[in-house]
């Protein structure tokens, strides 16, 4: 054998050799995250991108790098390939985030004066326009309710014909109409629990032209897309607010025919019944035409606004009672605590409104803080946006998805 050849032959048996200790080295990687495995899939990958001596992933492992991409860069993937399309606009990747524990917070939200809905992520830092919600003029222009359950954003409103849920989907960056609640309501408690979403309350038309202050709940499963009824609250009520704490569905507050209530109460998912708390918030005082009451749950502990004062408050689960920890840096008293958000982000406070404090008016200002609630003192807030996005403080609809 002449040189030549025989030094070809040692390269040929040198690369081969390489390619399958590469082979064996990620066949070992991916064998450690069998845990997180999505799919049982042996295929080899059929994209034309794979290529060459490259080993490729597995699909599991590589399902496991690409959920952890920022959900607000995963239109990047999708001009990767048809699969990274087709796996992008499918809730795969939210599944395998569910299953690791690993989710973003995105704030969206519906300023007065705007056609479009608003997405903050990554830590509000970045914000980008939804495409605009194909309602009827009078769903557009009314009042609204909103809500998420997974990926998915719930608005509630009244179309020319009827009450009518209008749906999000993140996966996919479009609107889609229903599903309807089971029984249409408007004014209602609501709180993102877990995957899924829950309402409670509000005004539902029992015959033409007949509505009533009703006692119904409903949960909303973003996976059927379809809602459930649970049993019925101990007070009718409208107007009222909802919270997921202690892994129990809270409603707190509003009014029905006899007036105010200053009750609370919560779903006990196990024994599948409401529990009544008297005197919630009997130590908030009530102002006429009041807004919904202004609460948020960060690390299992309830807050709340007092629209009246602005003062920033901490439930007592003990003793049933409230505790005061300062002012909050926006002006929820300016139109008796409407047109605020307020609302909990990872475990941070989240508060947006007219701000209190910054020279630039009729402009937006967004704060957060890491409350204390054993701390004595007002938190420190800090100052995320003040002006620089010009839209107006007051706030129509706002709710926070955790995917």
């Amino acid at each position: 054998m002449s040189k030549g050849k025989e030094r070809l032959t040692k390269e040929s048996n040198y690369n081969k050799s390489s390619n399958v200790k590469k082979v064996k080295r990620f066949d070992l990687l991916a064998s450690n995250h069998k845990k997180f495995a999505y799919s049982s899939s042996n295929e080899e990958p059929q994209d034309a991108d794979y290529i060459g001596d490259i080993p490729s992933l597995s699909y599991e492992l590589e399902g496991l790098i690409l959920a952890r991409f920022p959900r607000s860069e995963y239109w990047k993937l999708s001009l990767v390939n048809k699969r990274y399309n087709t796996l992008v606009k499918s809730d795969e990747l939210f599944r395998i985030r569910r299953q690791i524990g690993f989710n973003e917070p995105s704030v969206l939200m519906l300023a007065t004066g705007e056609n479009y809905w608003w997405a903050f992520d990554r830590g509000l830092s970045s914000r980008r326009k939804l495409p605009v919600l194909p309602a009827d003029i009078c769903f557009t222009s009314g009042d609204k309710e909103s809500i998420c359950a997974g990926t998915h954003l719930l608005v509630s409103g009244r179309e020319i014909e009827s009450l009518m849920v209008w749906r999000y989907e993140s996966a996919t960056n479009k609107w889609y109409k229903g599903p309807s609640m089971i029984n249409p309501r408007c004014l209602f408690a609501s709180a993102t629990c877990g995957n899924s979403a829950m309402v409670a309350g509000g005004v539902v038309e029992v015959t033409t032209g007949t509505h009533v202050v009703s006692d119904t709940a409903e949960r909303y499963d973003p996976d059927t897309r379809l809602w459930y009824r649970i049993p019925g609250m101990n007070r009718p009520r409208k107007l009222c607010s909802g919270c997921y704490m202690d892994n129990r569905f809270y409603v707190i507050g509003g009014r029905n025919d006899d007036g105010e209530l200053t009750c609370g109460e919560y779903f006990d998912t196990e024994k599948k019944q409401w529990i009544l708390i008297p005197g919630m918030l009997k130590d908030n005082p009530v102002l006429s035409c009041h807004s919904p009451p202004l609460i948020a749950v960060v690390g299992n502990e309830l807050y709340s606004i007092e629209a009246s004062s602005n003062q920033l408050k901490v439930y007592l689960k003990k003793s049933n009672s409230w505790t005061t920890l300062g002012c909050v840096p926006v002006r929820a008293d300016c139109n008796r605590g409407w047109g605020v958000a307020f609302k909990s982000l990872g475990n941070e406070l989240l508060v947006i409104g007219a701000s209190a404090v910054s020279p630039v008016r009729n402009s937006m200002a967004i704060y957060t803080c890491r409350p204390d609630p054993t701390s004595e003192g007002s938190p420190e807030w800090r100052l995320v946006d003040s002006g620089k996005i010009q839209l107006s403080h007051f706030i129509l609809n706002c709710s926070v998805m955790l995917a």
